[in-house]
């Protein structure tokens, strides 16, 4: 009988008969799909309940500290004043990656003398049991990955101890790995503060028995913070050259296909990807750069927009990647964040004086989303002495609602937060998650190229060691909506990850898919294969999609974008042409950025002489047309850097 079953209810709340037994995949009566939400109940008291109680009529503890919401379409209890306790889950809601986020609470338990705060995105998998910790993965990890662990704690440190809860990495039990990821199961506040020599002290095990090629340099690395008064800036430059001296020991072979389309249902497409067939490809930046800009404000601003943000950063990463062949010394990772953000206020400045310049207001204004991935190639020097050509970074900007995956075989990734109202109410401690989602407007975008002028936004650049095999998928929300990667990712990622769909076709079925489950909007997608291991030898034969059942919409929606765009064409219609013309680069240029190293000096100087040589007939097209504007970019350079300039005075 049901009801003797363990019983799921269906999320969609208009359901007649929404009991369905746990297991299944689908409801009985309505086939929408049922929602398996494992939490983590953090407390001692959750750790006292045993497994088969059923907590508040609505939480099955499947084990120690593991509950299913078996309602998942309902909003969880939270009080009207939230608890000191959830401030830090709500600052730390864009290190998703890492920490869990603060679900509700339940105080259903009669001996209960405090509330049981939950957690969602916890380190659980979906049958419901907790990824390994770090010590129990410890000694069969790759070198590179113990590295890339220790590397991924350090850049938490600080944010944590801000927070008051940094003792929250130094309990092993609480440091889970999925994969290549550190995640923590849940945040410890304590009144005293940890030091960097605890931080030391509590890696200590794991470098005992790390891999011999690697020890030596961890165990000084160590030493080093069990000093007094140590600069947390030399243990990061430590650990982020042996990272990349780690990873350089690997081979890194990256296939990349791009493809954009309007849709059946819009006229224009507003969408922006590079690359976007065989014929965009530009040996200069390729494999190594994607970009996807969905644009905002109507098929002739939105598509003006997105191809105005596509074409100048293509050009900016081309001079970028020229000058970082060059250098001799290692590039550190704040060096390289400094000048993708200078790139990126110098495109948002290039669509907000575009809209200065067409006496754009209010929503006639145009912007873009932006998701870009950059491999940088930097050369290392290998433990053995020798060369090699790749330090395996890569490098991801995002500003919007376009999104970023990482996939393997066993697990895909959300590696980007939207920048939407849920977001801002979360980070700034106004809400949890859940109820977030349910306001008007909660999925709108507060930030995108264009939008502001660029002192004023906050771009979200992060740093990725690629040392597995696995997909790095771009795309705009025509794809991702109603969370159509979580739920399809294993049908087209594995047969490319096992060679029999190749990636060009892989992203023309997901574009397929979008259309036929998200046809209301245009779709781009950019899938980029990365392998650390040879390629298979055996020829690829294009496989056809596996059947996907056809996702019902949820009574309860999870993040996504409520920005409608207009689908891109091929060629621009003749009123977008005419406003994006050549002038690509009238806009302000980035401050030069200081370089840690000396090496470097040159660094963004060289980039602005590159980015003027690489253009030359961009700037002469642009001298013509546009003389006076050009004169006066002209003399807001360099003396020195005016010389670059057609026609100078």
């Amino acid at each position: 009988m049901l009801s003797t079953q363990r019983i799921i209810n269906c999320p969609n709340l208009e359901c007649d008969q929404p009991i369905n037994a746990v297991g299944d995949t689908i409801c009985d009566y309505c086939q929408t799909p049922l929602i398996y939400r494992y939490l983590w109940a953090t407390g001692t008291q959750a750790a006292e309940i045993p497994p088969g109680t059923k907590v508040a009529d609505r939480y099955e503890v499947i084990k120690p500290q593991i509950w299913l919401d078996t309602q998942p379409a309902l909003l969880p209890d939270i009080p009207a004043e939230l608890p000191s306790l959830v401030i830090p889950y709500l600052r730390l809601y864009s290190e998703h990656l890492h920490i869990p986020q603060a679900y509700g609470f339940t105080n259903s338990l009669a001996e209960a003398e405090a509330d049981i705060l939950l957690l969602e995105n916890a380190p659980i998998d979906e049958t419901g049991s907790i990824y390994p910790t770090i010590t129990d993965s410890w000694e069969q990890a790759s070198p590179v990955r113990q590295v890339y662990w220790l590397w991924q704690i350090l850049q938490l440190w600080t944010p944590l101890l801000i927070l008051g809860v940094a003792e929250s990495l130094l309990l092993p039990d609480n440091l889970c790995v999925q994969g290549w990821c550190i995640r923590l199961l849940e945040l410890h506040q304590t009144p005293e503060q940890p030091t960097l020599k605890d931080l030391g002290n509590s890696w200590q095990p794991w470098v005992k028995v790390a891999k011999t090629t690697i020890a030596p340099k961890l165990q000084s690395i160590v030493e080093l913070m069990c000093q007094p008064e140590v600069d947390l800036e030399i243990i990061n430059t430590q650990l982020n050259e042996l990272l990349l001296t780690t990873a350089a020991d690997l081979p890194l072979f990256l296939t990349i296909a791009g493809a954009t389309d309007t849709g059946p249902i819009t006229k224009h497409n507003e969408d922006a990807c590079y690359p976007n067939d065989a014929r965009d490809i530009d040996d200069k930046v390729q494999p190594r750069l994607s970009i996807i800009c969905d644009g905002i404000g109507g098929h002739e601003g939105g598509e003006v927009a997105s191809q105005l943000a596509l074409q100048s950063l293509k050009l900016q990463m081309r001079a970028l990647l020229a000058q970082i062949a060059e250098q001799t010394e290692l590039l550190t990772p704040d060096l390289l964040y400094q000048q993708l953000e200078s790139c990126l206020r110098v495109v948002n400045n290039v669509v907000w004086s575009r809209n200065d310049e067409q006496n754009r207001q209010g929503k006639e204004r145009m912007a873009t989303t932006l998701v870009m991935s950059l491999q940088i190639p930097q050369r290392v020097v290998r433990y053995s002495g020798e060369h090699s050509e790749n330090s395996h970074e890569l490098y991801l900007a995002h500003i919007g609602d376009s999104r970023a995956y990482w996939i393997t075989r066993n697990y895909c990734q959300l590696l980007t937060v939207d920048d939407d109202m849920v977001k801002r109410e979360v980070s700034a401690t106004k809400s949890l998650y859940r109820p977030a989602l349910q306001k008007l407007g909660a999925n709108a975008l507060t930030q995108a190229l264009g939008t502001k002028e660029a002192e004023f936004l906050n771009f979200s650049i992060q740093r990725f060691i690629i040392e597995e095999d696995g997909i790095l998928l771009l795309c705009s929300d025509g794809l991702s909506d109603r969370n159509l990667v979580e739920q399809s990712w294993q049908d087209y990622a594995i047969p490319v990850l096992t060679g029999d769909l190749s990636v060009e076709d892989a992203t023309q079925e997901l574009i397929k898919l979008a259309n036929e489950k998200n046809g209301q909007d245009n779709t781009s997608v950019v899938l980029t294969l990365c392998r650390v291991s040879e390629p298979s030898s055996m020829a690829i034969v294009p496989a056809p999609p596996a059947e996907i059942i056809p996702p019902q919409p949820l009574a309860v929606p999870d993040a996504e974008a409520l920005i409608i765009a207009t689908p891109w064409e091929e060629d621009l219609a003749e009123s977008s042409q005419a406003l994006l013309d050549l002038s690509l680069t009238e806009a302000p240029t980035p401050a030069p950025i200081k370089p840690t190293k000396g090496k470097s000096l040159g660094l963004f100087a060289g980039l602005l002489v590159l980015l003027l040589g690489s253009t030359t007939l961009g700037l002469l097209a642009w001298w013509q047309l546009y003389p006076q504007s050009f004169q006066q970019v002209c003399r807001q350079l360099p003396q020195k850097m005016r010389e670059f300039c057609p026609g100078k005075e």
